[in-house]
């Protein structure tokens, strides 16, 4: 008698989630930087059948992850990620968590040392909300995709999609793609056309500065 397969779990997962991981190849090595439940990676482990890792410091997100058979290491992403080889992944994926960390242009180049390309994902300080905000308010802006109070926020390194991609050009990361939404995770002709106003969150794709 044929014994019938093991079912698979599938676990919903955030619109933000699933255009990652719509960009990530089957069967890719994928580690994914502050994973937090382990979503995205529960997802490619069972859609695209990748070799995923996740990284976070959360004692019950990694317990989350444990039982969704995510593996998940507890390391503290402002120590670095020295401890993984070069070319050791496919892709490193970095969701809105690159505002929080203490130097996230060396994250990056760790990253792209890593692996030949990245996703990072932050939220735009530069919406036109956060504009207005402090031009008739005179104060930090907190709105659907800031939420937190200035004295409470973890983002530490808020900045624009300008201010990135100037970052990127500083550096000599590659933008291989950019992809921006707003806050319902929706694109649109205005979004398209000025991004840095109208945008809320950006998707980069990244991969390493081409050898002249």
């Amino acid at each position: 008698m044929k014994l019938a397969p093991a079912p698979v779990h599938r676990y919903p997962m955030r619109a933000d989630l699933q255009i990652i991981a719509d960009r990530v190849n089957p069967g890719a090595r994928v580690l994914d930087l502050g994973c937090g439940e382990g979503d995205l990676l529960a997802h490619l482990q069972n859609d695209k059948q990748v070799n995923g890792y996740g990284l976070d410091v959360d004692p019950s997100n990694i317990a989350t992850c444990f039982a969704k058979g995510v593996n998940v290491l507890e390391q503290d992403l402002d120590k670095g990620i020295a401890n993984f080889q070069s070319d050791s992944f496919d892709m490193v994926v970095m969701t809105e968590t690159l505002q929080s960390v203490q130097s996230p242009h060396l994250l990056v180049h760790e990253m792209l040392r890593i692996a030949e390309e990245c996703v990072v994902t932050f939220p735009n300080f530069g919406h036109w909300r956060c504009r207005l905000h402090l031009l008739f308010k005179g104060k930090m802006p907190v709105a659907e995709h800031l939420p937190h109070s200035w004295y409470d926020t973890p983002n530490i390194h808020l900045c624009t999609f300008a201010d990135f991609e100037g970052l990127c050009l500083q550096e000599g990361f590659r933008i291989i793609e950019r992809f921006v939404v707003d806050a319902r995770y929706q694109n649109g002709l205005l979004i398209n056309r000025f991004p840095n106003v109208f945008g809320t969150l950006a998707f980069y794709r990244l991969g390493r500065e081409k050898r002249r």
